[in-house]
């Protein structure tokens, strides 16, 4: 039986392959010079050839109705890069370096003010709300029922003494349970890793000390503005 791709994800499918080239340009160098690896081109394929596997394999967890969506179709693509550099002998850590690195480049080569636009709003009250209302349904057992593959999580407010604006406490986690069905434990890490350059590209500082993949009961993101760097002309 051959595997398909859902509805969803095949029409965001042009972006996200183009998003997997450009990640790969931009790893270039690296896979040269850190991972040693001289046949670039051949990786490339068999890095795009492993992520039309990973299409078929993502979970949808509700579309456009879902914010968790856009989190799967822009970061699950880095299970197929770890695949590949894993059967080519790469330690799990280099690949979280490369990986990381080079979604810290592909995320600044969006313009700083769109990058920053984009922060503010995840900041908004009104995001907030939509956060609130998203992380309630989350937890609701109809839903856990519909999308058993998707994000269980809490809004945090802050309490007296904090410094954070808002907090969520993902209770469970969509790429735990991918990387748990597919056999991607061990490169779990790496997907985690990515958040802090994620939210730092746009404005947004990012405090987590712990993760359901390092074995916690919960990930607990807290969230506030970084403040903005005058530079030195």
């Amino acid at each position: 039986m051959t595997e398909t791709i859902h509805p969803f994800y095949e029409s965001h499918r042009g972006a996200m392959e183009a998003a997997m080239r450009h990640r790969l340009d931009l790893a270039e160098a690296m896979l040269r010079e850190r991972a040693h690896l001289a046949d670039i081109d051949r990786i490339r394929q068999e890095v795009m050839d492993e992520f039309q596997i990973v299409l078929t394999q993502m979970p949808y967890v509700g579309g456009a109705t879902s914010r968790m969506s856009d989190f799967f179709m822009r970061l699950t693509g880095f299970m197929a890069i770890s695949r590949v550099l894993r059967r080519h002998g790469v330690s799990p850590s280099m690949i979280g370096e490369i990986e990381r690195e080079t979604y810290k480049a592909q995320l600044l080569t969006e313009p700083e003010a769109e990058r920053l636009a984009s922060g503010r709003q995840i900041m908004s009250p009104e995001n907030q709300a939509f956060l609130r209302e998203q992380a309630t349904k989350s937890a609701t057992a109809s839903h856990q029922n519909e999308f058993p593959e998707d994000f269980v999580y809490d809004f945090v407010e802050p309490g007296p003494g904090d410094e954070f604006e808002f907090g969520i406490n993902y209770r469970a986690c969509g790429f735990c349970k991918f990387a748990a069905r597919h056999g991607d434990k061990e490169i779990l890490p790496n997907i985690c890793g990515l958040d802090f350059d994620a939210y730092a590209a746009r404005g947004i500082r990012l405090e987590r000390t712990q993760t359901l993949a390092g074995g916690a009961s919960h990930c607990n993101f807290r969230f506030s503005r970084l403040r903005p760097r005058h530079h030195v002309g």
